[in-house]
């Protein structure tokens, strides 16, 4: 695209392909005054993640997986309209949309080793906790003779 920046990179050497990205634009709400009722400044972005081949087949089913909610028929769409001009908006809506599928394709967190609290640690709490149960049985007024 004219103007439009570099590639945008969802994670190492992957990037979104221009290609098979659908845009669409229409009016935006909000601010701009006599602007605004007159371009297409709101941004839709669409990415068909069930038929692209820019991902690698374990991260396809992993995003497929994770933004079955968003999913719309395999296309997960993005919506910008926080800018006046729709040359931003397109770059607001790519830079989300890289990010929402860096996130959707990355591996899963490893899992958790179970850890026991220490003795020491555990002992101190314990006279803490009946440090203070004196301290508020002390606060009672039955031992006011």
């Amino acid at each position: 695209m004219d103007g439009m920046p570099g590639p945008h990179v969802i994670r190492g050497s992957v990037v979104l392909p221009e290609a098979e990205l659908m845009w669409r634009f229409s009016r935006s709400s909000g601010p701009g005054g006599q602007h605004v009722n007159t371009t297409d400044t709101q941004v839709e972005l669409r990415f068909d993640l069930a038929r692209t081949e820019a991902l690698p087949p374990v991260w396809k089913e992993r995003a497929l997986e994770r933004l079955a909610g968003r999913l719309t028929g395999g296309v997960v769409t993005v919506r910008a309209a926080e800018h006046r001009s729709q040359w931003r908006n397109r770059e607001a809506a790519a830079v989300r949309l890289a990010a929402l599928l860096a996130e959707a394709t990355a591996p899963p967190p490893k899992p958790r080793r179970p850890t026991r609290v220490p003795r020491g640690i555990n002992e101190r709490r314990l006279r803490e906790k009946k440090q203070r149960a004196e301290t508020k049985r002390g606060r009672s007024p039955k031992n006011w003779g």
